[in-house]
């Protein structure tokens, strides 16, 4: 059973396009399988393994495509993993890349100054950088972001999300996700 339950399910919207980048659209094999005997999705692939019940045998979808398209949210949600993905990781003083868990966000105008927690006002930050800036106005301290902040659209941070593959990717998932797909060369 073991098997089975390492066996994330890679989820298509209808126009079998991944639901999201990053974090990549997976169901968990429970919520497949119901959603195959309500007949909700389409299977596009399978894995190897077989589940099994009394009176039921089938392969474990490994890709499966909505049957009705899920419209996007227009706006993304403002969190912190989406202020990373908008700028890419990058802390944006430095302009150095971290792991998630090595970042902060930083208020450009802090909120002991009147400033307020939203997309125009926070960029990611390395822990160095933001201790740095403390609660001080850029100008003051000669720290300017690489980037100015903004909202971004839902469109580019599924953009900067294929940037960075998940550390799981099933082989027959590749003809549906852009990582490592080999480019024909022109003449």
């Amino acid at each position: 059973m073991n098997q089975v339950e390492n066996s994330p399910v890679l989820v298509l919207n209808a126009d079998y396009r991944p639901l999201s980048y990053f974090p990549l659209s997976l169901w968990s094999w429970q919520d497949t399988v119901k959603a195959v005997f309500l007949d909700r999705v389409n299977v596009l692939s399978e894995y190897e393994h077989k589940i099994r019940s009394p009176s039921f045998e089938m392969k474990l979808p490994s890709v499966i495509a909505l049957k009705e398209f899920v419209l996007q949210s227009r706006r993304p949600a403002f969190t912190r993993f989406n202020v990373f993905l908008r700028d890419r990781f990058s802390c944006q003083y430095c302009g150095n890349k971290f792991p998630t868990q090595e970042l902060t966000f930083d208020h450009l105008v802090p909120r002991s100054r009147g400033g307020t927690t939203n997309w125009k006002n926070v960029v990611t930050a390395c822990s160095r950088c933001n201790l740095k800036k403390g609660n001080h106005l850029p100008e003051a301290v000669k720290m300017h972001p690489r980037n100015q902040p903004r909202i971004p659209s839902n469109y580019e941070l599924q953009e900067n999300g294929r940037a960075f593959p998940p550390n799981h990717l099933h082989e027959s998932w590749r003809d549906f996700l852009y990582w490592d797909s080999e480019l024909e060369e022109g003449d």
